[in-house]
């Protein structure tokens, strides 16, 4: 098995890459997918959410209100802190079981968001980074998010800095360009995993 960090800045495209890499073959492990069933009614993860931030968090129908949690964390770096300190032990924990049913030949993605910031790196046997400019990350969460201008500047500041996840990478795939100049890098990155499993073997 081979353990695969993918990280990226909030609008670098992520998302794609791993969609790529599924329809490879590899295994994924979506620590933002694992982040909103954590917190789901019900849950340990949202009675924890909503004894430290109230109700007003919640929605009418008792579900999180994820973009108004989203306003007040973004602005507050201590209330962010709070946060990541609720969720990130449940998803490390899902995390290991979703990677513990892999197999031994797999390649296991990591879609981690926060693992520069949060120091991850060495958890993974390498780390990919998929690296947009923050003028093109900007661009694309007020035209295609439909997000505010300055809201997508608070979140983007509130992640860590290009040349800091750039400074983790082992691999890097360069997505500030056209969708059609993405996935040939994908499928060299994956050749390059494939090829790092197959010599772990």
């Amino acid at each position: 098995m081979l353990k695969v960090g993918l990280t990226g800045g909030i609008g670098a495209g992520k998302s794609e890459v791993s969609r790529l890499l599924v329809s490879y073959g590899a295994v994924l492990i979506d620590a933002d997918r694992i982040a909103r069933e954590v917190v789901e009614p019900g849950t340990p993860g949202l009675a924890a959410v909503v004894a430290a931030f109230g109700d007003g968090v919640l929605t009418g129908d008792g579900t999180l209100d994820r973009p108004k949690l989203g306003s007040i964390v973004f602005a507050d770096p201590e209330r962010l802190a709070t946060l990541n300190a609720i969720v990130h032990p449940l998803v490390g924990a899902r995390s290991a079981e979703l990677e513990s049913a892999a197999g031994p030949g797999d390649v296991v993605i990591h879609d981690v968001p926060l693992l520069t910031e949060n120091g991850l790196a060495s958890l993974y046997d390498l780390v990919v980074v998929v690296d947009a400019s923050p003028e093109t990350q900007l661009d694309r969460l007020v035209r295609l998010r439909g997000m505010a201008e300055a809201e997508a500047k608070a979140r983007m500041a509130a992640q860590a800095t290009r040349a800091d996840r750039l400074e983790i990478s082992d691999l890097v795939i360069d997505n500030d360009g056209p969708l059609d100049a993405l996935e040939p890098q994908v499928r060299e990155v994956w050749d390059e995993l494939t090829r790092r499993t197959a010599d772990r073997a």
